[in-house]
């Protein structure tokens, strides 16, 4: 990764598993964020041991996790709704890093015809159990498979960014949606929490997305952004463990506050704690 011509932008920890430290660079061009250095391929499951790590379980056993899994339901509901509204007459739909399979689920429920791709094997055994469908790898699809592909909150722990757009082009049907969900690095609580912000997750985040960075990424493969979504939920969520890498410990009270007020500002400018982006295949 070459960041001599990048400006540093900020010093950052890992908190959850290594403790080690990552420098983020800004692409003033793109204007997204680069984790510097990445590790390995061979290396970077290490850094996926965490128990803060939740969608790849689904344990109940603490007050945050039975709020993360309610909210997860709502959250559920709402992304049916998306691409409900996309695709009327339902199809196709590929579900990138679909972990425990929850949203695949939902919408082979609702008349989808659906496949996933998780790299984790304990997750995928619980999707497994829940009645979804996986491949090894995108390669083994053919080319123009899907109505709708989804990456919830994937596309930041992608190593080959290039790569991987290009491979959604082929995967997409000509006039096909793309839905990418990520943070804002640009958000009120990013800003508040600063080296602290959990969504920086480093080193498993290896980029760190803005509107502007999503728009231009895609326009390279003729992919069309139609449609920026906020999830509102994620500034409250963020802001908890956040608070826990600040302090030690979650400040439910203090953490809300800081999540009300990152929607608050964001009704102004649009720069919610995380985004969904529609795209559209041309």
């Amino acid at each position: 990764m070459d960041i001599s011509n990048k400006k540093h932008f900020l010093t950052v920890k890992d908190y959850s598993v290594s403790q080690e430290t990552f420098e983020l660079y800004h692409d003033e061009e793109m204007d997204m964020l680069i984790t510097y250095p990445q590790p390995s391929l061979e290396n970077l499951g290490k850094y996926y041991e965490s128990v803060d790590y939740i969608s790849h379980t689904d344990s109940k056993r603490t007050l945050f996790e039975k709020c993360y899994h309610f909210i997860k339901t709502i959250a559920l509901k709402n992304k049916l709704n998306l691409v409900n509204s996309l695709q009327p007459s339902k199809g196709s739909i590929l579900d990138i890093g679909a972990g425990t399979g929850d949203f695949l689920s939902v919408v082979k429920e609702n008349g989808w015809s659906t496949v996933g791709v998780e790299p984790s094997e304990k997750a995928k055994a619980i999707a497994k159990f829940k009645g979804v469908s996986f491949v090894e790898e995108t390669s083994e699809l053919e080319n123009n498979s899907f109505d709708v592909i989804t990456m919830w909150h994937v596309l930041e722990h992608v190593p080959n960014l290039d790569s991987q757009i290009k491979e959604l082009k082929r995967l997409l049907k000509p006039n096909g949606s793309l839905i990418i969900a990520v943070p804002n690095f640009k958000s009120f609580d990013a800003k508040q929490y600063g080296k602290f912000w959990a969504a920086y997750d480093v080193p498993i985040h290896f980029w760190h997305f803005s509107k502007t960075a999503i728009k231009k990424l895609f326009a390279k493969e003729d992919m069309e952004l139609v449609k920026v979504l906020p999830m509102k939920f994620d500034s409250f969520y963020v802001s908890l463990l956040s608070e826990k890498y600040k302090t030690g410990r979650m400040n439910f009270i203090k953490a809300f506050f800081i999540g009300l007020q990152s929607n608050w500002k964001a009704k102004q400018n649009f720069e919610y704690s995380s985004h969904i982006y529609v795209l559209k295949n041309k």
